[in-house]
Parts: C-alpha cells; structure tokens; sequence
C-alpha cells in the first residue's frame, strides 16, 4: 500500500528524523510522532521537524508512548500497515540516574505500540534496539545468533526486553516484527548528549574530553545514512518465520514466528582515540584529554556481524569513519555558526 502512512516514532529524534526524511524523499506518506522531552535541547528536535514539516506528506503528532489512549486513538484514525518504532528513552549513563524514565517510555511505551499494531492491521512492525543488548559478551564481532542474556544497563535490559515483547507477540497475534540492533550511529543533525558531539563541543571550547577506559574503547561507528537504508530496505522484507528454528537448540536471532533480528553495524570497530585524531583535523583544533577508567555500564569494545543483513537485503553499512565525521563536522559548524 505505496500511499498508505508510515507511523514513524520518534520522528523529531536523531535517527527518527533521517529515516523520515528519506521516507518523504521516496514519496511516501509520513506520520511522526514525537513527545519533544527535554531529555536533551528540545530546539534541535524542532529545528528537525520544521525540515520535515516542509513536505506536505509530513504529519506531525505530538503524544507521549506511555499515553495508552492517545497512542490507541492514533492507530484508530489511521491504521497503519507499517510501523517504525524509534522512539525511546535513550542513553546507557541516564538510565543509572532516571530508571523510571525506561520503564514508562521503552516498556509501556512499546506495550501500547504492540497493542495498536495487533488491533489495526499493522503488516510489518519494525523496532530499534540496540548493541547495548550484548551487554557482558566477549566474544566478537556480536552475531544475532549469541545469546543475549547478560545486559548490563537498565537500557540495554530494556532494548532486550522489546525484542522478547515483540516475539510473544508475533507468536500469539502473527504480527511480523523486525528488530534492529544499531551500533554507535552518528552523523549531521547529531544528538549532544552523544561522545561525538560532546568530543566536538569540548575541542572547538577548548574543554578537556573524557576518555574512558584510558581511551582503548573500541566503537562501530555507523553513519546514519547507511542505518536509513538498511532500515528501507527491511520494510519490504517482511519476516515469515524460520522453518529450520527448533526448540531443542533455539537461534536466538529467528524464529518460527514471524520475528527477525539484525545488527546494524559498520562492521569496522574505531578506537576512540582515532576517532578523536580525525575530530582534530577535521574541526582545526587540538584536544585536550583526560583519560579515565570504565564507566559503571559500559563495554570496552562493540563491533557487529551483519552477514544476515547483506543476505537478506544486499545491503553492507560501510561509509568510512573519515567520511561521516567529516559530514559531522561539517554540519555541526553549520548548526553552530562556527
């Protein structure tokens, strides 16, 4: 149903926005939902939707996940074949702090998206997770065939707990559900709550960076524009059920039902320090660093398999780290008038 609306959440959100904007760049019809929290500037999330407001396919919906009559009315009205689920409390450090917030916003928030999908005829429910599920794993890089039992944060056990919520409900209702695991996305129209643009502030402020972990972290960057289209090219790619799964040895990336799991990765992990060696030559500005231990919820290293992604989509995240920050940088001077 080409002119059918896309339910996107999250819409004014970093990722949210990219994946909108394309949507409305291939014709479709797009409605947003967003609830502009202050969790970081509110004034970026407008300066996002007011781009998106450009284009008349664009409807915007200000309601909250946790509003379980606001989001039940929303798929009466509109009853749509396909669901971009994006929208959640982010952050592994936040979630020491605000617990409650993760629990309203990822947990009944996403109960009340599975519910409008299993009443109104949603086709294809696509969700994000995250890389932060692989929590306590060792081994690298993360395959969607790991066992993911041993999160770390109350974040990641949340983005683990929406892949769990979205299979029961593709088993009882046969509501096909994508999962997508992301890694460490970054790009223009950034989050300033994420270590790229905090590392961007800080140098161009002449601020000392923190680095954890003596600076040894190691992160798949993955440029936006690379997890848009491995996310278009999903929505087409409607799960079915794995006839080979088998309850004697569970994969834990399929199954029976109609339920898939994908890491989104550049499959190329980045020390941070390399990261913060092409930040300096691309802003024109040496940083000042103060190396520090691990933090309380987080991993040294995150790096991704996507074999099943390229399988099934043809599709391999590979913008270099070079490129995408250059494109970072670029549009963050632009933001910030530098």
């Amino acid at each position: 149903m080409p002119d059918q609306a896309i339910l996107v959440t999250g819409a004014a959100g970093f990722i949210g926005f990219h994946v909108a904007q394309r949507l409305l760049q291939m014709g479709r019809r797009v409605v947003g939902l967003d609830n502009l929290n202050s969790y970081y500037d509110p004034s970026l999330k407008q300066a996002r939707l007011n781009i998106l407001g450009n284009d008349p396919r664009f409807h915007f919906e200000k309601r909250d996940l946790a509003d379980r009559a606001a989001i039940e009315a929303l798929f009466v009205q509109h009853r749509f074949a396909v669901v971009i689920h994006l929208a959640a409390q982010a952050g592994v450090r936040y979630s020491l702090q605000n617990p409650h917030a993760y629990v309203d916003a990822n947990l009944a928030g996403f109960a009340n998206i599975l519910e409008g999908c299993r009443h109104h005829g949603c086709q294809h429910l696509l969700f994000a997770s995250s890389s932060s599920v692989y929590g306590a794993n060792t081994k690298l890089p993360f395959s969607v065939h790991d066992n993911v039992d041993h999160p770390i944060s109350l974040y990641a056990a949340s983005k683990k707990a929406n892949e769990l919520m979205a299979h029961a409900y593709s088993h009882l209702y046969g509501i096909p559900c994508t999962g997508l695991r992301f890694f460490t996305v970054y790009g223009p129209w950034y989050r300033p709550d994420m270590a790229m643009f905090i590392f961007a502030s800080a140098i161009v402020e002449g601020r000392p960076i923190k680095l954890f972990n003596q600076g040894r972290m190691q992160r798949d960057f993955t440029y936006v524009d690379d997890v848009t289209e491995a996310l278009v090219r999903l929505i087409d790619h409607v799960p079915r059920g794995n006839p080979d799964w088998s309850g004697d040895a569970p994969d834990p990336g399929s199954s029976a039902a109609p339920w898939r799991i994908y890491n989104v990765g550049n499959n190329k992990p980045e020390e941070l320090m390399r990261v913060v060696a092409i930040l300096e030559q691309k802003l024109g500005c040496k940083a000042k660093k103060e190396l520090l231990p691990m933090q309380p919820g987080d991993v040294p290293a995150t790096y991704a398999d996507v074999d099943d992604l390229v399988r099934d989509v043809g599709f391999r995240p590979a913008t270099s780290i070079e490129e995408g920050i250059g494109k970072f940088v670029a549009w963050y001077q632009g933001y910030r008038n530098l």
